[in-house]
C-alpha cells in the first residue's frame, strides 16, 4: 500500500519535507531513510470546492500519483495539497505540474 494514512505522517512530511509551490498544487517531499516504497498522501480542502468536486480532485491526484510512482525513487513520503482552481485544470497540466514539483523537491532535474 502506497498511501500515507496517519495524521502524524502527514504532519511530519509537511513540516520537515521540501516544498515546491506550483500554480495549482503544493508538493511536499520528505525522505524516510529506508528503501520501502514511496508513499503518497493528498490534501484537498473545502476551499477547492464542494464534496463532489473535492472527491473528484482526490481521485485525479491519486491517478497522477499512481502513474508517477514507478519512476520515482523509494524511501520517500509525498504530500500533494490541491489549491483552489485546480479542479478546472486539464489532466495534462495537472500531471505535468505535479511531476515538475516532485523533480524540484527532490533536487533532480
Amino acid at each position: 500500500m502506497n498511501r500515507i494514512a496517519r495524521a502524524e505522517d502527514f504532519r511530519s512530511t509537511v513540516r520537515r519535507g521540501r516544498r515546491a509551490g506550483l500554480e495549482h498544487a503544493v508538493v511536499y517531499v520528505a525522505e524516510r531513510g529506508d528503501s520501502s516504497p514511496t508513499r503518497f498522501g493528498f490534501i484537498v480542502s473545502k476551499a477547492v470546492g464542494n464534496s463532489v468536486v473535492r472527491h473528484r480532485m482526490a481521485r485525479r491526484l491519486r491517478a497522477v500519483g499512481h502513474e508517477l510512482l514507478p519512476s520515482y525513487p523509494t524511501g520517500r513520503d509525498v504530500i500533494v495539497r490541491a489549491l483552489p482552481g485546480s479542479p478546472e485544470v486539464s489532466w495534462s497540466i495537472l500531471h505535468g505540474e505535479i511531476s515538475d514539483g516532485l523533480e524540484r523537491s527532490t533536487g533532480k532535474r
